[in-house]
């Protein structure tokens, strides 16, 4: 049989040997819906499910319309990207807390040029040619985003999120949030101005506003204001009196109604020129695939959406599952995020991810399952098809103040600062780098510096940190018979490891153990005078030390021992490896023994692999306490080979 053939029999045993449960087992694992919607509880679950449910509709609907506008497309796709990929997570995902949607991180689509057409009629939901060019850039974005994600998840690098530590994630997500707020100063303020973007277009928006305050809309300011004050005071109430009303007053839905009607009768779109959202099409297109001719353009930006939407997502459902006590896969987040971007992509849908706002809501409303999710969908569904032409006169601004309200949770992340400050002040430092970086730049560049950053801390401090420990006689779990066994054990040093040994801590190692080892032998009485011992010699030599080469009479006392406990060594590499054998060969060729104990089986095969181990006597043992057991029969019987020649 051949090698080919031999490799096919090998590969359709093993398609055989797959059995029923395996499958089953797989398909629960990749689509979790599988798992919890056959054991849903209907008769506790569904009513506090279908009342987030509701509250759910109503803030994804409102959101929605503003996050596209954030996006620089028309607000319809906002709802369609509040629908699908909801509905895409709800089956794939882990988090049984996590409400997706638009996650605000930065706009998308540019404003007008000259690579758009300005055909006025599509034939798509009656849209022009204009519009549904800039939702293909988005749509390609969040094809582009999600394939990245994908291909993540097969590689298995949700596993790598230990990078994405905390004070990582606040300060990006911080960050984000003050360029959302930046971006919707315009609608604020009433105000007509070009679009800018690139390094320090944070700082250049604003020099913008500040040179033009005179063309400030004083309607759209004064209504902006109104709208906040008054979403900010009902949410503070909503939030104190949560446990003693079971339904909350969705504000958000009241403030669209009457700010939409207040300017449909008093025209003020008209009379005083406020911006309004205007039509709304009905119903959802048929599916289009994005257009792949700008992938290449968008890379960048695909690339910010994977890594940002992934990181805020994920730290969202693990949150959820800290608080309601159930866990999250990190691998299959990355599929599910990843797969609510792939397919909505070819319903016109903008990049999606877990958003803060619409997750708390499910906190406070009492959601147990992605049940709430499914039914806030048939909500918007029904938005879609029937009320959304009623939307038309909604003002900008009115959305504006929603979106801005609604960053409130990571806008308040600034009070962590005072928590790192007095808990390490390197997160500290962290966390105010990375937000800079991410006001500066784009919150892609300020997640990747922070964890650049992170690293570099973690090889820094790893490559300092104390990784040997020298033990107490009294520590080890050994008891002696006699006086004289523990007289003949006293040059034998116990030192254990207590960290990994790899490239980045291996000198560091060398040096402890020399350390320890002069520590050990100048405050033992038997090792006071180094010229009357040879064993001083040889330890003098280990630490680069110089010693009397005359040694008036050779030394009677015992040979020196090293015990290594590496127990507490979990992982190595080849420099460590090398490094322990280099220490052994050291110590042997200068007749000092080296035992090792509490050796995982790679260890063991390493050092073998690596080195010449050739001795008389073993040097692996399974505790300290068998090596010292080791190290007296060794002594006893020298001492007695010796009396036995005299």
């Amino acid at each position: 049989m051949t090698g080919t053939e031999r490799k096919r029999s090998g590969v359709w045993r093993k398609i055989r040997a797959v059995g029923v449960e395996d499958i089953k087992l797989w398909c629960t694992r990749r689509l979790p819906i599988l798992k919890w919607a056959p054991a849903y509880n209907w008769r506790e679950n569904l009513v506090p499910d279908a009342v987030s449910g509701v509250m759910l509709a109503i803030q994804q609907v409102t959101q929605g319309l503003a996050f596209a506008v954030l996006s620089s497309v028309h607000p319809v796709f906002g709802l369609y990207g509040s629908l699908f990929p909801v509905i895409i997570y709800a089956v794939f995902g882990t988090g049984r807390h996590v409400a997706t949607g638009r996650s605000p991180f930065e706009r998308l689509v540019p404003s007008a040029n000259a690579s758009f057409t300005t055909s006025n009629d599509s034939g798509v939901l009656g849209l022009s040619e204009f519009e549904m060019q800039k939702i293909g850039v988005a749509a390609a974005v969040s094809f582009l985003g999600g394939l990245i994600q994908v291909a993540m998840f097969l590689l298995h690098l949700g596993s790598a999120t230990f990078l994405l530590t905390e004070p990582v994630i606040s300060a990006m997500t911080t960050g984000a949030a003050t360029h959302v707020v930046t971006s919707q100063v315009k609608y604020l303020l009433g105000m007509k101005m070009p679009y800018i973007s690139g390094p320090l277009g944070f700082f250049h928006i604003y020099a913008y506003i500040f040179e033009n305050i005179r063309s400030v809309q004083l309607e759209a300011l004064l209504l902006s204001l109104l709208s906040i004050v008054v979403l900010v005071l009902v949410k503070e109430l909503n939030e104190k009196f949560k446990r003693s009303i079971k339904v909350v007053l969705p504000i958000d839905l009241v403030l669209i109604i009457a700010s939409s009607l207040a300017c449909y009768y008093a025209d003020m779109e008209y009379i005083y020129g406020l911006e309004v959202v205007g039509h709304i099409p009905e119903g959802i297109p048929s599916p289009r695939a994005p257009p792949m001719s700008v992938l290449p353009e968008v890379a960048t930006e695909a690339f910010g959406v994977a890594l940002v939407g992934y990181a805020a997502s994920l730290a969202l459902a693990q949150g959820s599952a800290k608080k309601f006590k159930y866990s999250v896969d990190e691998n299959q987040e990355l599929l599910a995020n990843g797969l609510s971007n792939v397919i909505p992509s070819f319903f016109f849908c903008i990049p999606s991810a877990a958003a803060m706002g619409r997750t708390a809501l499910l906190y406070s409303t009492g959601a147990k399952t992605q049940v709430a999710c499914l039914i806030s969908c048939t909500l918007i569904l029904v938005v879609i098809y029937a009320v959304g032409p009623l939307l038309y006169w909604m003002p900008m601004c009115v959305l504006a103040s929603i979106i801005v309200v609604g960053l409130k949770g990571m806008l308040m992340q600034f009070r962590d600062l005072k928590k790192y400050w007095n808990v390490d002040k390197v997160d500290w430092s962290i966390w105010v780098s990375t937000y800079v970086f991410t006001i500066c730049f784009a919150a892609n560049v300020g997640l990747l510096y922070g964890v650049v950053c992170t690293i570099s801390v973690v090889i820094f401090r790893f490559s300092r940190v104390k990784t040997l420990n020298l033990k107490n006689m009294k520590e080890v779990d050994y008891k002696y018979k006699t006086e004289e066994n523990c007289e003949s054990l006293k040059q034998a040093q116990i030192i254990s490891i207590n960290n990994p040994l790899v490239f980045l801590n291996a000198r560091k190692f060398h040096e402890d153990l020399i350390k320890i080892i002069q520590k050990d032998s100048t405050s033992t009485q038997a090792y006071e005078d180094i010229n009357k011992c040879e064993q001083n010699a040889l330890l003098c030599s280990l630490s680069n030390g110089s010693c009397c080469e005359s040694l008036s009479q050779p030394c009677h006392e015992q040979r020196q021992a090293l015990i290594l406990d590496c127990s507490g060594l979990n992982f190595f590499d080849y420099t460590g490896v090398s490094m322990l054998l280099q220490i052994y060969m050291d110590c042997k060729s200068r007749h000092i023994d080296v035992l090792l104990a509490h050796c995982k089986a790679s260890l063991i095969k390493a050092m073998q692999y690596g080195g010449n181990l050739d001795s008389e006597n073993p040097i692996f043992f399974e505790s300290v306490s068998s090596a010292i057991s080791a190290l007296q029969i060794n002594r006893n019987y020298s001492k007695f080979s010796e009396q036995s020649e005299m």
